[in-house]
């Protein structure tokens, strides 16, 4: 399995120091086009080649925030690797961005101010700002015999990117995964049902207006309906159904909803304008009728109607997702090259990034980061899998 980044590299997050060519810096330019990234911890003492990258249990996972990403290798000896702002530079003996504190942990969370640790017994906070000899905050982990947790959920509550880091939940919700945006949450049950709370100001809540909800509150919309997976952007939300259909809801100013945004078709008709006659007042009006800036109400987006959904992420303004055919498909705001077209251009329609197809590869997972985006793939069968786009 291979890890590909593309999008915001500022600070070397997808494109590290030694991978430039002589007169570069880590930061001279976005990445529009998927790139092969080197997650291996060099570090790991027992043959971490051949850990990292060929046992697909132990396969490292992508952990992100706007001007770091982490690789999070869970096997027997875990670690976590970073690379990005106020990381040192790989050397030849070793991981320069290597969190020894982070030995065996399970899961992790990663922010500006503050890096989360799950372990098997204990969840602790680490400043990112500080060089800490122990953590600023922690808890110890009960034992517990319910089922099992998706972090940042842990028994009795989930733990926030900042404090308080532990909130409470009821236990009557029996929540199995979590999603955090910029300001809100969007909770999935045992039973495929989603809550939301936090800031309702750009309708990312779903409940059809733009009140906060200091509780969770289930989505009325989604009722009777089992959903099977969540995520959260900066002010937008996203799930699937159990069978694969995509829902979203929330704030679509770059198109990160998928639907038809005024702010980014605007932009788009003054790049190809070309002096021609004004179009009819009327004509503008009938535009104006579909053009969504906020979705409220979890809306259904047909990403592609040959397949289901199979992951989802998404980033500050941007949206990914990975059919069960393996396609990659991106869309929202693309300044950064977030979107892996090739450009740096946004889109309110979902396009499947052809870089995928076109070397081979099947798209397995999707992580974004706010202004990037990390994929895993691996090399494609095609008589496991015929293509079935034209």
């Amino acid at each position: 399995m291979n890890w590909f980044g593309f999008g915001f590299n500022g600070f070397g997050q997808i494109r590290t120091n030694e991978k430039l060519t002589d007169g570069e810096s880590a930061g001279d330019a976005n990445v529009i086009y998927p790139i092969s990234i080197d997650i291996v911890c060099r570090n790991l003492e027992e043959e971490p080649v051949q850990i990292c990258q060929h046992n697909s249990n132990v396969d490292p996972q992508i952990r992100t925030s706007w001007s770091r990403r982490a690789a999070l290798h869970s096997n027997s000896d875990g670690r976590l690797c970073l690379a990005g702002f106020g990381v040192g530079a790989p050397s030849q003996r070793g991981c320069g961005g290597c969190v020894e504190e982070s030995r065996g942990c399970q899961d992790a969370h990663i922010s500006e101010a503050y890096l989360a640790l799950s372990f098997t017994d204990r969840v602790e906070c680490w400043n990112s700002e500080r060089n800490e000899t122990k953590p600023g905050w922690s808890m110890v982990i009960p034992d517990n015999t319910g089922p099992s947790l998706a972090f940042p959920l842990v028994p009795g509550g989930y733990i926030a990117s900042n404090p308080p880091f532990y909130r409470p939940l009821s236990p009557q919700l029996l929540a199995v995964s979590l999603a955090l945006g910029t300001e809100h949450a969007v909770l999935l049950t045992a039973s495929g049902v989603i809550y939301t709370w936090g800031s309702g100001s750009h309708g990312q809540l779903g409940h059809g207006d733009l009140s906060p909800q200091e509780e969770p509150r289930a989505m009325e919309a989604l009722m009777g309906m089992s959903m099977s997976t969540v995520a959260a952007g900066g002010w937008h939300s996203v799930c699937t159904s159990a069978g694969g259909d995509l829902y979203v809801w929330g704030w679509n100013e770059s198109g990160q909803v998928g639907l038809p945004s005024r702010a980014l078709r605007g932009e788009q008709q003054k790049s190809q304008d070309t002096g021609g006659a004004s179009t009819c007042k009327d004509e503008e009006e009938s535009y104006d009728e579909v053009f969504i800036s906020i979705q409220a109400f979890p809306a259904l987006v047909d990403v592609t109607q040959s397949c289901e959904i199979s992951k989802i992420s998404c980033g500050s303004r941007h949206t990914a997702a990975v059919t069960s055919t393996g396609d990659l498909y991106t869309w929202g705001w693309g300044e950064y090259g977030q979107l892996g077209q090739g450009t740096e251009n946004s889109s309110d329609e979902p396009r499947r990034v052809e870089f995928f197809k076109d070397q081979g590869l099947r798209v397995v997972d999707v992580v974004c980061g706010p202004w990037n985006t990390f994929v895993s793939a691996i090399k494609e069968d095609p008589s496991l899998h015929p293509d079935t786009h034209p």
